[in-house]
């Protein structure tokens, strides 16, 4: 399986401030098709969980413009230009490539 390795494990961030958490992988995420299936979550208390980032540094509709993604092989980063309260939750890389599926362990 796919190890996952996110760091920092957790980030004191003031408002207004950037952000970004790096996620590392035991092995390439580039498929074979040329994508590369790595995602970005967040689980923010008392929600369900809600996708951000998909394939590297694609934006889910209704994520705001300060989050995004990049990388590419085994090396990810999430950046978020400026942090807002309501941005506080748990943050999880996912791998789709791999079978099977496998996320950061936190």
């Amino acid at each position: 399986d796919t190890v996952m390795t996110q760091s920092p494990l957790s980030l004191s961030i003031t408002a207004e401030q950037p952000a970004s958490i790096s996620c590392r992988t035991s092995q390439s995420l580039l498929h074979s098709n040329g994508n590369t299936y790595l995602h970005w979550v967040v689980h923010k208390p008392g929600q369900s969980p809600q996708s951000l980032i998909y394939k590297v540094s694609n934006q889910n509709t209704g994520v705001p413009d300060r989050f995004s993604g990049s990388g590419s092989g085994t090396d990810f980063t999430l950046r978020i230009r400026r942090v807002e309260a309501e941005d506080a939750g748990v943050y999880y890389c996912l791998q789709t490539t791999e079978s099977p599926p496998t996320v950061v362990q936190p």
